[in-house]
């Protein structure tokens, strides 16, 4: 990933202008040798939203017999329909172990967004508010920084907090 879009995309801001689409980076073990599989997705780049397309591309071969363990970093939280899709995925595929880090919250106020989380921590999900060392591990792992390091923004710890706590709330 480019360092401008994911400083941009993944800023975990409050009031996110401009930053309408979905970054999902992704680590995949399948429990075998050398089946670590990482990379990442975007909207615009898979003709549906980043979650949906990581069980349709990254997912295609799923093997009911193996165990999964999966880690996204995205930008901001599944809307509604992800949210959904996401929960009835994992309640049929039992052997997949989601976790999911937010960068930020989208629209954590509305109801139906709140319920769609507690829906993904229901069906076994693990979800969590990106912290500032999550920020750092994602960009030495997912962005071609040519070596440099991330100088994270001045309010991203506070922001980090702001939204954890948010969470907590919400999946209370």
């Amino acid at each position: 990933m480019d360092p401008f879009t994911f400083k941009f995309q993944f800023k975990n801001v409050e009031y996110s202008s401009g930053r309408n689409k979905t970054f999902l980076c992704y680590l995949v073990d399948k429990g075998e040798v050398d089946s670590l599989m990482r990379g990442y997705l975007e909207d615009e780049h898979t003709g549906s939203h980043a979650e949906e397309a990581f069980f349709l591309q990254i997912l295609s071969d799923y093997d009911p017999a193996l165990k999964y363990t999966v880690t996204w970093y995205v930008s901001s939280s599944p809307c509604l329909t992800c949210a959904s899709k996401i929960a009835e995925a994992l309640k049929v595929r039992k052997n997949i172990k989601l976790s999911i880090f937010a960068a930020r919250l989208f629209e954590w106020e509305e109801p139906e967004i709140q319920a769609g989380l507690k829906a993904l921590h229901d069906a076994g999900c693990k979800l969590r508010v990106m912290k500032p060392l999550d920020f750092s591990y994602t960009w030495d792992t997912f962005v071609d920084n040519d070596e440099c390091d991330l100088n994270l923004w001045e309010d991203c710890k506070d922001n980090y907090e702001y939204y954890q706590e948010k969470l907590g709330d919400i999946l209370q």
